[in-house]
């Protein structure tokens, strides 16, 4: 070493001590992949390190004593070269999964941050878990950032394997819990033309084992590398694969080309407890064809004795460890006390009698015709939304607003049944406007109990409140015309 670099402080600091060459940094452990990588990482030999913003966080972790844990902050550079002094392999496996619209912004920054970081601190290699996607088209926002995030790393001086894969198949994965609900709670769907799009998924043990492999490649190779199952599916062919698995009925598909990304992520948020904000980088990443175009990972990897885990062998160990949807079981009490509702609601309307011919009703009243298709699409509106917030809140583990949900709706119900008891049968327009007034308000508040666990189910039963005010609004017209 000559005198300037052996004066050099920042030179020393950073310089590879002979004792780190296993030693491994792991970025996003308290997530899906990070978490399950680090005791894979351990199982193979190196020592860990991992970087968090909370210490408090990876408390419940097993591996939480047999790690090196840095509390630190992803995007400052001081703390990330604080993180990666002594660093052979570092994993890069943070990304923004929400909705927030500077996400792209904060990822180029994180990643930029770590390259520099990571090239100061002469880390031997960076390893990066990327999205797989076509060559030639325009990718979703998320999707085309995972994309900029590994060109920033490639470019950063530090051999760098990026790593390429579609849906992940495993319990905790978020892809995976798509593909659950979507198949178990619908038996039968009109779904966004997607569906149709061909697809390589992969098991999270391949995903793991290639990550685990990826940090001792030739320090020559600085490159992106496609991952993937041993099988092409479309995503309507796995719904129908994972049903089979599970014992179900195959699903009535239907799909259609109106349903846009955004659209798409807010009905995915409906159906399943996963947020639109979640969703919609899934969904995102689903609007393109998703398949390998090679398979040159396995001259570094070698496929197991076993070959590559497919799709039924997959879902299996997930599925066993999951706990019981109750879905199935909400949607059937909630939609009979609903079907009851409209049932009792329809007995009591009398639109062909004398009594309701004579009444002067007022010019903005919308034609017979329009009620029962209204009522109809609010009605089933009320049982799939107030299915899917009973459920989400019950997943969630909040059994008191679960159970405060039921009974504001059970009254709420009471009060639809009763209005039309009033209105047709006792024949009181006034009487039944105040009862109307009543449905609003409890409409509005089941609006606002939905929201509070998903905005989404908020905004889908709104128009529900909306009607019964308007319908508050003509029943007291029709009281002040008919005196």
């Amino acid at each position: 070493m000559n005198a300037v670099n052996a004066l050099n402080p920042l030179n020393d600091m950073t310089r590879q001590p002979e004792t780190s060459a296993r030693t491994a940094l792991v970025t996003g452990a308290t997530g899906y992949i990070g978490g399950l990588l680090v005791p894979r990482l351990l199982e193979a030999g190196w020592q860990v390190r991992v970087l968090t913003r909370r210490r408090s966080a990876l408390a419940d972790r097993s591996w939480a004593g047999d790690v090196d844990i840095v509390e630190a902050d992803a995007s400052s550079e001081a703390d990330l070269r604080t993180a990666l002094h002594g660093i052979h392999a570092a994993y890069f496996l943070i990304h923004s999964m929400d909705g927030d619209g500077d996400f792209a912004r904060r990822d180029r920054e994180m990643a930029t941050s770590f390259a520099a970081a990571a090239r100061d601190c002469r880390v031997r290699r960076i390893v990066y878990l990327g999205g797989l996607h076509p060559d030639g088209e325009e990718l979703s926002p998320h999707l085309a950032s995972r994309v900029e995030v590994g060109s920033i790393l490639l470019d950063s001086g530090v051999p760098t394997a990026v790593l390429q894969a579609a849906v992940v198949l495993g319990s905790g994965s978020a892809s995976f819990d798509m593909l659950r609900y979507l198949s178990t709670r619908l038996p039968a769907m009109v779904a966004p033309k997607w569906l149709n799009n061909r697809i390589q998924p992969i098991a999270i043990d391949d995903v793991l084992r290639y990550l685990v492999g990826a940090a001792e490649l030739p320090e020559g190779v600085n490159r992106t590398f496609d991952i993937g199952g041993p099988q092409v599916l479309t995503y309507a062919e796995m719904i129908q694969r994972f049903v089979e698995v599970v014992g179900m009925r195959r699903r009535a598909i239907v799909t259609v080309p109106v349903l846009t990304p955004r659209l798409a992520s807010h009905w995915v948020g409906l159906v399943t407890p996963i947020k639109a904000g979640i969703a919609k980088p899934l969904v995102g990443s689903l609007v393109h064809e998703v398949v390998c175009r090679e398979n040159d990972i396995a001259a570094y990897v070698p496929d197991p004795d076993g070959g590559l885990v497919g799709v039924g062998r997959a879902v299996r160990p997930p599925l066993a460890g999951a706990a019981p949807d109750p879905a199935a079981r909400n949607l059937a009490m909630i939609a009979g006390a609903t079907v009851l509702s409209a049932v009792a609601g329809s007995i009591a309307t009398q639109p062909g009698s004398q009594w309701y011919k004579s009444l002067d009703l007022p010019p903005w009243q919308p034609p017979k015709l329009a009620f029962p298709i209204v009522w109809t699409a609010l009605y089933a509106d009320i049982a799939a939304t107030s299915t899917a917030t009973v459920t989400g809140l019950e997943q969630d583990g909040r059994q008191s607003e679960a159970t405060a949900y039921r009974t504001a709706l059970a009254a709420n119900l009471v009060l639809n049944t009763a209005w039309s008891v009033i209105y047709w049968r006792a024949r009181r327009p006034g009487l039944a406007a105040s009862e109307a007034g009543l449905l609003t308000l409890s409409s509005a508040d089941l609006a606002r109990r939905a929201g509070a666990r998903n905005p989404t189910l908020g905004k889908a039963l709104a128009p529900y409140a909306v009607w019964c005010g308007f319908a508050t609004a003509l029943a007291a017209a029709i009281a002040r015309r008919n005196r």
